[in-house]
């Protein structure tokens, strides 16, 4: 998880505070953070989902295939997690720091799955010892990008994008930087929000020129042309 350095004053500023019902946020012991859910997010899936809560953007792709069951409980289905943790959301998740984290998600998700409570695993089952529903859940954590970076945000980015898009939408060029990695559904959300916002920039810069052509010669000049 995301580490955070903190003196012993602010330590001690945060304690103090708990034991008076109020956190740095704002929010009181028992208060939790507002959490945004939209569905259907992903076309190609039997479900979806997106959850964003504060600062982490999770999306959960779940699809639904025949399988045999297995041998220990042949009256069951069972659930196949995989868990990515975004490189291009924190440093913290390049190279084996991500993949040690998404496994230890879901060593947690087959844990908390596994009990009977949580799902009716036998209701997954269509021919006992045959054929069961194995139901495939992805989880990608932490995927974000921002347009027109500022240098600090370039300094906390491990990978970009540099697309080129024409006044109608159409992309032209795209060129991968930095030394991070990009996953697929984030390198199309990227594509998607560049083609928009590229499209939204030449609309607002055209209009700026045709104001400016339309004052002729009585247009003020101004700079090292003026």
């Amino acid at each position: 998880m995301a580490s955070v350095v903190l003196s012993e004053a602010e330590k001690l500023y945060i304690v103090h505070g708990i034991q008076e019902d109020l956190r740095v946020d704002g929010r009181g012991c028992e208060d939790y953070r507002c959490a945004e859910v939209e569905t259907d997010v992903v076309s190609n899936t039997s479900g979806s989902a997106r959850v964003k809560l504060g600062h982490t953007d999770i999306l959960v792709g779940v699809k639904a295939e025949m399988g045999t069951p297995k041998l220990e409980k042949p009256d069951e289905g069972y659930l196949e997690f995989f868990v990515d943790c975004s490189a291009n959301a924190t440093p913290e998740f390049e190279g084996r720091g991500g993949e040690e984290l998404g496994t230890e998600i879901a060593n947690t998700f087959y844990r908390v799955f596994s009990s009977e409570s949580s799902i009716d695993l036998k209701s997954l089952c269509i021919n006992p010892r045959e054929h069961c529903w194995v139901l495939y859940v992805d989880v990608l954590i932490g995927y974000r990008h921002v347009v027109d970076a500022t240098l600090q945000e370039e300094a906390c980015s491990l990978a970009s994008l540099l697309i080129s898009v024409t006044s109608k939408g159409a992309l032209t060029s795209m060129k991968k930087m930095g030394k991070g990695s990009l996953d697929p559904e984030s390198i199309f959300e990227m594509m998607e929000t560049g083609r928009r916002v590229g499209k939204s920039l030449h609309i607002a810069l055209q209009k700026i020129l045709d104001e400016e052509e339309s004052l002729g010669t009585s247009r003020q000049k101004v700079g090292f042309l003026g």
